[in-house]
């Protein structure tokens, strides 16, 4: 019997148990406090424990296996919950390796051959697996190569601006940088616009190893010998299959051929472990790195580039073959409103067995799930359709999730309100990014949401921690702004904005439908596992959410948002937050525009803006960029103006609910959520960004190179940071149709509240 059999005999065991019945005789007609301590009253986290040992028991990459066999189980479950459930599947190119190799060719240590597996852990049963993918990152680009290695510390623009000062070019040479300073992704795209022939991503010790805690099985860090997968897919362009940009990859769908797909990388990558790592950059000479490039392993740290270094063989074969994606869809229908969706989603496919990320927020999908099954029985009836999703290839590329928001474009766009989405999650502290209309209603959620560790509101606890982080030396301009809106308990606990780097993207930055991500953390340790053999039960049981308190609490915290969308009589978002928002990344465009930056900053942003460039001619880099002409001036006009109207509309329209929502007819409030559910789609933009037209949302994107961080009002922003004069006046004036098209919207919803 399989380590999962045996779990699932465990479960099946107590299955009698898998429903309350005490909640048979519930009356049909529950306030919403009622409901709400009903459906806490179902989440159980030792059954949400149950569930993640099942789970996380087997690799979970896309193609294995289990992967399909845990989505198959999660729409089983589904189904006996009372939720109609189906499986989806969809057709997509996800290279999986064929064979690698790396070794050091010449210099110290020449024949050593880098370990390119994860041993197991004596007494952590899943790490005995065969069938975990090697050293691998996704979408990288096929290569048999051997050159000198060049040590270029994180691999961000201005660690390239630093080796040129240094007289170092990584051009026809293998860069090896480490994890951290920003997204995965960057690290080989970078090294190639540099004219690298292969890239090597490691883990540091200083990161997440040793120099932060014992680790694993004594404690949570990164072991020696453990990695880091990922995907490296140019995803700030577009993510998704890369060969069926902009629609569905379904079965009989057009497809690009792989040469002509821009997001698949040019050159060889490969992540090690630091054990590894240490022999590489042991065997470097050159000049000493900078005191900030120095980690925490017992050597010094050598720029490296010399024929006398380290000469290292890397080669990567892979199957780019098309392998099925299986996303699970379930569906509670609304009984008065069911063309009007609430969709809420996390992904089931891991790296390897993915406990943490992502099952910790799968699991409480589970729970929320299981529990609205019990509701229904019970004789509640959502007033709108919930859709929950459990999504296949979050890992490689958002593939599930923006295929499907793909295929099914049209229709969300009728119909869905918002997209509710989480991902990993562990022990501490509530976050939230989205769409900050719903600032407000996330506030009012979880002040009803109790911390499991200290008894006040989650909304409360985080509000503290904000406080004292902003009163801490060398805290942010940002933090200490955002402590100051804290400090005053009138105020609302700011959101976050989206970036990337979870399966919301598609439905906020392709489809312009209103997003909200959930997550608690900041306490439990998962970054020292993260994508990793060792991400399992065992590791997250003890060290990232033990007791599984804080998945329990996610899922009470989504599921009273669900629920609460789902009942609404009238909108629950506040306009006004959005306006006094995006009034603030008005203000910082503004003065990103005329700060003068010192020379370095701006020849950061230089080669940052010309990556393009750099793509089709890499020598460029290595020019010494002359100083910066003095920038010209940008007319915020339009935008402003924009802006202005914006926070009159908003006010007027909040204004007009507060003091007549409660009496408006019932053919009122269809009109009105009319104009409300698709109002976020005036935020796109045919024209999409500059050299990336998927992301059509003129407020939300990922930035160009910074990979999963926001950035807001992106098509300005970034065209300012890169020094791209003429982009920036051009979106000021198409960022200020985005967002007069949405006032105008607004009014038109005030027009009807106040009987127009």
């Amino acid at each position: 019997m399989t380590y999962r059999a045996r779990i699932a005999a465990l479960l099946s065991a107590c299955a009698v148990c898998a429903f309350t019945p005490a909640l048979a005789a519930s009356p049909p007609a529950m306030s919403q406090k009622e409901l709400e301590a009903k459906f806490d009253a179902q989440i159980d986290p030792a059954e949400m424990g149950g569930w993640l040992k099942l789970l996380a028991a087997e690799p979970n990459h896309v193609g294995s296996v289990h992967d399909k066999s845990n989505a198959e189980w999660i729409a089983a479950q589904l189904k006996s919950w009372g939720w109609d459930a189906r499986i989806e599947t969809f057709e997509v190119l996800y290279p999986t390796p064929i064979s690698e190799a790396l070794e050091l060719t010449g210099g110290p240590g020449a024949g050593f051959k880098a370990t390119l597996t994860e041993p197991p852990v004596p007494g952590d049963l899943p790490t005995y697996t065969k069938d975990a993918l090697p050293a691998y990152v996704a979408f990288q680009g096929d290569g048999d190569v051997t050159a000198p290695l060049v040590y270029v510390n994180y691999g961000m623009p201005e660690d390239y601006l630093a080796l040129e000062r240094m007289g170092v070019s990584v051009k026809g040479k293998i860069a090896i940088a480490r994890y951290g300073g920003g997204w995965r992704g960057l690290k080989p795209l970078l090294a190639q616009m540099h004219g690298a022939a292969g890239s090597i991503i490691y883990s540091d010790p200083k990161d997440d190893g040793y120099a932060t805690d014992d680790v694993y099985p004594k404690g949570a860090a990164r072991p020696p010998h453990g990695f880091q997968r990922g995907s490296v897919a140019d995803m700030p362009i577009y993510p998704g299959d890369p060969l069926t940009p902009g629609v569905g990859s379904t079965k009989d769908a057009k497809r690009l051929d792989r040469k002509d797909a821009v997001t698949i990388l040019k050159i060889p990558c490969l992540p090690i472990s630091y054990a590894d790592a240490q022999v590489l950059l042991s065997s470097l000479d050159g000049p000493v790195a900078p005191a900030g490039w120095r980690g925490a392993l017992p050597i010094t740290y050598h720029v490296g580039g010399s024929a006398s270094g380290g000469q290292v063989h890397i080669a990567v074969k892979s199957d780019w073959s098309l392998k099925t994606l299986y996303d699970v869809v379930g569906t509670l229908k609304g009984k008065d409103a069911p063309n009007e969706w609430i969709v809420r989603g996390n992904h089931h496919d891991g790296w390897v067995m993915g406990a943490s990320d992502p099952l910790s927020g799968q699991i409480a999908l589970l729970a929320e799930a299981k529990a609205m099954g019990v509701l229904v029985k019970a004789g509640w009836r959502p007033g709108r359709t919930i859709v929950y999703t459990s999504w296949d290839g979050e890992e490689p590329m958002l593939l599930g999730s923006t295929e499907w928001a793909e295929t099914h474009a049209e229709e969300l766009k009728a119909k869905a309100l918002v997209y509710i989405n989480s991902d990993g999650n562990g022990r501490g502290f509530f976050r939230a990014e989205g769409s900050h209309a719903f600032q407000h209603f996330v506030n009012q959620v979880t002040a009803d949401v109790k911390d499991p560790e200290t008894g006040v509101s989650v909304r409360d606890r985080a509000r503290a921690r904000l406080t004292v982080t902003a009163s801490e030396p060398g805290a942010s301009e940002a933090v200490k702004a955002e402590g100051k809106i804290v400090a005053d308990p009138s105020r609302d606990l700011p959101l976050g904005p989206l970036g990337s780097g979870s399966d919301y993207s598609a439905f906020l930055q392709h489809l312009g439908l209103a997003s909200i991500d959930f997550g608690y953390g900041g306490e439990g340790e998962s970054g020292g596992v993260y994508h990793s053999l060792y991400d399992d039960y065992e590791h997250h049981s003890r060290f990232v959410d033990p007791g599984f308190a804080y998945d329990a609490t996610l899922a009470r915290t989504v599921g009273r948002a669900v629920m609460r969308l789902a009942d609404a009589d009238l909108p629950v978002q506040r306009y006004g937050d959005f306006a006094d928002t995006v009034s603030t990344y008005l203000d910082e465009v503004k003065k990103l525009a005329t700060t003068k930056s010192d020379e370095a900053k701006n020849q950061a942003r230089l080669l940052a803006g010309n990556a393009y460039a750099l793509a089709a001619d890499p020598t460029m880099a290595h020019a010494n960029p002359a100083p910066m002409a003095q920038s010209p001036t940008t007319n915020f006009a339009p935008l402003e103006g924009a802006v202005a109207k914006l926070k009159t509309s908003a006010a007027a329209f909040d204004a007009a609910l507060a003091a007549k929502g409660a009496g408006l007819s019932k053919p009122q409030k269809a009109r009105l959520d009319a104009v409300i559910r698709p109002l976020d789609q005036t935020l796109l933009r045919p024209e999409g960004l500059p050299g990336r037209a998927w992301y059509m949302n003129m407020v939300y994107a990922p930035g160009r190179f910074t990979g999963y961080g926001a950035k807001t009002l992106p098509g300005v922003r970034e065209a300012l940071e890169e020094r791209r004069f003429e982009d920036a006046q051009r979106y000021v004036g198409i960022t200020g149709l985005a967002l007069s098209a949405y006032a105008g919207e607004l009014d038109k919803a005030t027009a009807i509240v106040n009987g127009g």
